[in-house]
């Protein structure tokens, strides 16, 4: 199944991720924030972007024609109104998956690669700019000769950027517990595409969600931050794989007012055993799928995968199981950095502290 490929990669993308990342977030418009210098907001150029080694790409106007890596960056340029610029996507979003505000526009971009994009497909692609969700990683599919050097993408005119969120986790330092970086990246690429001042919208409603929750969460003492897992169905059950503290998702739950269990492993995602997450003992238990494409298929991937942590031997005896403390979110809207990660803060909120929280609110 596609979505159980896809999810494969994620995890397997945590041990390719690119090296260091000197930014740390900051205040709402800020060049801290942004990554970018010029006056971003106003559409004003040239605007230059950092990468995650701190090397600087300059833009002396927009970006006209762009090539995403995966459906987390096209996400972002559509809604900051910049999908009519991205010529091509690899790992395109699977059916359901993007909002529907901006699901017919993304639906028309094309597919240089079901998974990686070739090499040469993507040197030749006539983008003028590539953005990179995970970083330098040999994901370019087996006829392209692996990810392009600087000095290709150079060569051919493309200039590199990054989704500094999920680009550069290999050197974050601790776990993170805010959205301060996806919120830069949304703001760098109004930097790069001239749209600013949708960035700016965007961020400050995510802000306004999140801070919703974390002000009812005040005064919330540590012991009653239960225990949570992200179970990743789609990534097979035969191991599963842990949600680790570098990952966009532990920042979504710390905000929820729980406590990812894994969140003391050093990646992103980690392969672990059965019976490290029965020594975990959660409380809650994410059900994470990918949207298959419909609200019958989705519930049907929710009720598989509550099934098999009620029939499985090592899961089944958890009191999270028997009391069915699961939560039905997808896995999007979780582990990939986006605007609905606020949302996804609010509806975990608002599911293991109903009494201060309230979903939509």
């Amino acid at each position: 199944m596609r979505s159980r490929v896809l999810c494969g990669i994620a995890a397997a993308a945590a041990l390719l991720t690119a090296t260091a990342c000197s930014t740390t977030g900051g205040g709402s418009g800020s060049e801290a924030a942004t990554g970018a210098t010029g006056t971003a907001s106003a559409g004003a150029f040239p605007v230059e972007v950092a990468d995650c080694a701190g090397k600087k790409t300059t833009f002396a106007g927009p970006a006209r024609r762009i090539v995403t890596s995966n459906g987390s960056a096209l996400e972002m340029l559509l809604q900051l109104g910049a999908g009519d610029r991205v010529i091509g996507t690899g790992f395109p979003p699977g059916k359901g998956t993007l909002p529907a505000a901006v699901a017919d526009q993304g639906a028309k971009v094309p597919v240089l690669g079901e998974m990686g994009i070739a090499k040469e497909k993507l040197l030749g692609s006539g983008a003028d700019t590539y953005v990179d969700t995970f970083g330098s990683m040999d994901m370019m599919g087996g006829a392209g000769g692996g990810a392009p050097t600087e000095a290709e993408f150079a060569a051919a005119g493309i200039r590199h950027v990054y989704l500094l969120s999920t680009a550069c986790t290999a050197t974050a330092k601790g776990p993170r517990t805010d959205l301060a970086e996806v919120e830069q990246d949304i703001r760098r690429l109004g930097a790069v595409t001239g749209t600013g001042a949708k960035a700016e919208e965007l961020t400050t409603a995510m802000e306004s969600r999140v801070k919703a929750v974390t002000d009812a969460l005040k005064d919330l003492p540590a012991e009653r931050r239960p225990g949570y897992f992200f179970f990743d169905f789609d990534a097979g059950t035969k191991q599963p794989v842990a949600l680790c503290g570098r990952q966009v998702a532990n920042a979504v739950i710390t905000l929820a007012g729980a406590r990812n269990v894994f969140a003391d492993c050093d990646s992103d995602f980690r392969p672990v055993s059965w019976e490290d997450v029965v020594a975990k003992n959660p409380d809650w238990i994410q059900l994470g799928v990918r949207d298959r494409g419909s609200e019958a298929e989705n519930t049907k991937a929710y009720a598989e995968a509550e099934a098999f942590l009620r029939e499985f031997p090592a899961t089944r005896a958890l009191p999270a199981v028997q009391q069915g403390h699961f939560l039905r979110i997808g896995s999007e809207v979780t582990t990939i950095a986006g605007t609905r990660n606020a949302d996804t803060v609010q509806r975990i909120a608002a599911t293991v502290h109903p009494d201060l929280v309230r979903n939509g609110s």
